[in-house]
């Protein structure tokens, strides 16, 4: 594994650089509505049974073209394990050593490529669900986390935690979905795993292998409930789709595939990945095997965003120059690894590839991490990873905490920045969310380095800059500096009628500002029947805003300025919310006052 400091050499995680209380992967280092007509099939066409010696294959056809190469499979000593026509991409399973040669003779047959080095496990063919952790309780409350801070995070929340109506897709070693910070923003009917290039969507298939998916997951959206820790964009939905393996902890070709093309099939805005696909730190088109693989994992990504889906990556944890490649000593990490010579031709993927956005990793003070990947032309964004004693807290299964370091770590702050403008601009593509993420990030110059070359605007260590959740939720870069009070206590909207949430403040001095403002996080499935004012203590209405009939959109993620001078500021404020029509309903998920 490309990973620094304590990273276990055989996990291709884009590991913690350091862990406390558990240790994670580079996981793999970079790391996206409706199901088509043309959905890629996920079932194998012949069950097969395993045999010692059974190796998997990427065999690639033209895409909606793998009728005739999935019989060649079978006529020759294969099974189809998984079928993909859409991006034509079939995952073969084989005991024999002429099989990819002799498929790759077959007629439509573009390449083929073996997966791995090490034969593909018996668990592959009846695998076992992953254990359900017992939840432990926790007295820890919500802080302002350094990397929270550093990105702005923490003022973001004032203004929008994200809409539910995002979902976001966690490709790792798998997540707790009954953590207590993690269980409310989580999202089972889309998840899945992906290990061994196979959707299995068995109930709590998706659960943590480790504890690497986990922690990622709690970085992007730990629910803003008074417990543990706060994601970055608290109010969106994460699904988990666990591509690492048990026992290994690796993630093949196939499985980062399965997962690709489920996040797009599933409609998730943005995919986090941190970690890179095993067995090859680095996948060289000189090989053959390799060539199959980028090609592969090539397709599944662009088939992903297609369907509107970012996929953000890792960039690693080998303090390697990703602009300047010489040598690979990490690969093939499911064997014996060797020392190879490669060129800039051979990618780290997915981080690599066309449309992912790689991160590199920051320390606590804005320093590039010192364990972190860099390259000029490589490196997107920056966000914070974590680097000696001072790393990232999030959660761990089974209800606990704890710290870890990486690029791993970095990449899902980039996730929720991502998850935060997508909710803000709900028509944003993949490109446009790559372009927001690019220009809302804060300079960073280069160090007194030579290995960072660039410009401060953009440059090898840092891409286009740190990013900011503030400016992603269309926050200033002056945060509001008044008093702050919040209700997080949900409140029913039923139809046709009006409901309020009530808000109590003290210890504030004289009138209210002429430029109160008023943050409101609406859970609603059509807007256009909601009608908002803000009460004030003695009975005043001041109008928000009365939505068009005809808005179908859902949700309500704004902040109002309110001229309410003219009212005391100590009392009880209120959220009028009247609904208006029938059928649609929702809720009042949270709203704040900022004096």
């Amino acid at each position: 594994m490309a990973a620094a400091a304590v990273v276990s050499a055989a996990v291709a995680l884009a590991t913690p650089a350091q862990a406390a209380q558990a240790t994670g992967p580079e996981v793999p280092a970079a790391t996206a509505s409706t199901r088509a007509a043309t959905a890629p099939q996920t079932t194998a066409t012949a069950a097969g049974a395993w045999a010692a010696g059974t190796r998997a294959y990427l065999v690639i056809t033209a895409p909606g073209a793998t009728a005739s190469a999935q019989t060649a499979v079978t006529a020759n000593g294969g099974t189809n394990f998984a079928v993909y026509d859409a991006i034509g991409v079939i995952v073969a399973h084989s005991t024999s050593a002429s099989f990819a040669a002799t498929l790759r003779g077959v007629s439509g047959v573009q390449q083929v490529g073996a997966t791995r080095t090490s034969d593909v496990p018996a668990d592959a063919y009846s695998p076992a669900l992953p254990a359900n952790p017992t939840q432990a309780t926790t007295t820890l409350t919500e802080s302002n986390r350094w990397d929270m801070t550093q990105i702005k995070a923490d003022q973001a929340w004032a203004v929008s935690t994200g809409s539910s109506s995002v979902k976001v897709g966690v490709l790792d070693t798998g997540v707790d979905d009954q953590h207590q910070d993690i269980a409310p923003n989580f999202n089972a009917a889309d998840s899945a795993s992906c290990a061994y290039g196979k959707a299995d969507t068995r109930a709590g298939a998706w659960r943590d292998v480790g504890t690497h998916g986990t922690h990622v997951a709690g970085t992007i959206a730990a629910a803003k409930n008074g417990k543990g820790v706060i994601g970055v964009a608290p109010g969106v939905k994460i699904s988990s789709v666990r591509i690492a393996e048990p026992t290994s902890s690796l993630f093949f070709a196939e499985n980062t595939i399965c997962g690709f093309v489920w996040a797009g099939d599933h409609g998730f805005k943005v995919t986090n990945n941190s970690y890179y696909t095993d067995p090859w730190q680095f996948n060289c088109p000189d090989n053959v095997d390799q060539a199959a693989i980028i090609e592969g994992v090539r397709r599944a990504q662009a088939y992903a965003e297609g369907k509107g889906s970012l996929q953000v990556a890792a960039a690693g944890n080998s303090n390697y120059d990703l602009a300047n490649k010489t040598t690979d000593s990490e690969s093939p990490n499911d064997s014996t690894p060797v020392t190879r010579t490669i060129t800039n031709a051979c990618i780290d993927i997915p981080t690599e590839l066309p449309g992912v956005v790689t991160v590199a990793a920051q320390a606590s003070g804005g320093a590039k991490a010192s364990y972190s990947n860099f390259g000029n032309g490589v490196i997107d964004v920056a966000a914070p990873g974590g680097d000696g004693a001072t790393q990232v807290y999030s959660t761990l299964p089974g209800g606990k905490y704890g710290n870890m370091s990486g690029t791993s770590m970095a990449s899902p702050h980039v996730t929720g920045v991502a998850a935060l403008i997508a909710s803000a601009n709900p028509t944003y593509t993949p490109a446009d969310i790559r372009a927001a993420l690019a220009t809302q990030a804060n300079d960073k110059a280069c160090p007194s380095d030579t290995r960072c070359q660039g410009t401060t605007a953009k440059n090898g260590f840092f891409g286009e800059g740190a990013v900011d959740a503030l400016k992603a939720v269309g926050g200033g870069t002056t945060p509001p500096t008044g008093p702050y009070f919040e209700n997080l206590n949900d409140v029913t909207i039923v139809d046709n009628a009006t409901v309020e949430s009530s808000i109590a403040v003290s210890g504030v001095t004289g009138n209210a500002p002429a430029t109160l403002k008023v943050g409101v996080d609406i859970k609603h499935t059509y807007r256009g029947d909601l009608v908002l004012t803000l009460v004030a203590p003695d009975g005043t209405v001041y109008p928000l805003e009365d939505f068009s009939n005809s808005d179908s959109a859902d949700d309500v993620l704004k902040t109002y300025t309110v001229n309410a001078s003219s009212e005391v500021a100590n009392g009880t404020w209120k959220l009028r919310v009247q609904d208006v029509a029938s059928q649609d309903t929702g809720r009042i998920d949270a709203w704040n006052l900022t004096f």
